[in-house]
């Protein structure tokens, strides 16, 4: 699977070199750039990449206050990586929980560096980033990226897709289980969850709630709470944790 990422910068020539120095690795992907914190915000959101780079050399304080608006819609934050033409931001970057600093003007050792120890901290499992349905003669590919969650309906099960799309298989939720990337996780004897959308878990109500334009909330059972546990683990790798 691909490392996706954002690029955030309002300098084209910085925003074309990154872009020239991850496409080396093979294993990282662009799904989308910005040039300010407002649209940087609206795209993170909109396209939930792994990794964020950021020039923070004219905006810097508008940025530190847009990751800490990410809070407020994401169960875990995107992998941060913000540069400048100096340290002047490195402390406000430390504290906000980003994974690395780079000063400017970009280094391809420094990149190496990160890209390295990002793979080591987070690695990526290897399996194919599309499932193939087969139903006799008929084809379907669907990519597990936006493959929200998925639901069994006795022997058959239904992929929601983050299009909107409900795409049925005629095979139990547990033949897919073993089949998916780890990024899905069992919650329940009816699902199986894409931890990427995952926006709350409340183990009170014992429901999970999704970044979806609904909402969309899917319960979790006791049968399944270490499962929930491990995808609460899992997500807060990369989340800046506060408590009320």
């Amino acid at each position: 699977m691909d490392y996706t990422y954002t690029i955030i910068d309002s300098n084209a020539a910085s925003k074309l070199q990154l872009q020239v120095y991850l496409r080396e690795y093979g294993d990282f992907s662009c799904v989308g750039t910005a040039t300010n914190p407002e649209t940087g915000l609206n795209t993170i959101l909109k396209f939930a990449p792994d990794m964020v780079l950021i020039n923070l050399q004219e905006e810097g304080m508008g940025y530190f206050h847009m990751v800490s608006e990410l809070n407020q819609f994401l169960s875990s934050l995107p992998i941060i990586i913000g540069y400048s033409s100096s340290k002047k931001y490195a402390y406000n970057a430390i504290k906000s929980g980003f994974f690395d600093y780079w000063v400017l003007p970009h280094n391809e050792f420094d990149v190496r560096k990160t890209i390295l120890r990002l793979r080591k901290t987070y690695p990526q499992q290897n399996v194919p980033a599309t499932l193939c349905l087969k139903t006799y003669n008929d084809y379907r590919y669907l990519d597990t990226t936006e493959i929200l969650y998925l639901k069994s309906d006795n022997n058959s099960t239904d992929f929601f897709m983050r299009n909107g799309h409900v795409v049925s298989a005629f095979k139990t939720l547990k033949s897919f289980e073993e089949q998916l990337p780890e990024s899905f996780v069992r919650i329940h004897q009816s699902y199986i969850i894409n931890s990427r959308y995952v926006r709350r878990i409340n183990y009170g109500k014992s429901i999970c709630t999704l970044r979806t334009e609904n909402q969309d909330e899917l319960p979790f059972s006791k049968t399944y709470r270490e499962k929930v546990d491990t995808l609460k683990e899992m997500l807060s790798k990369t989340a800046i944790n506060t408590y009320n």
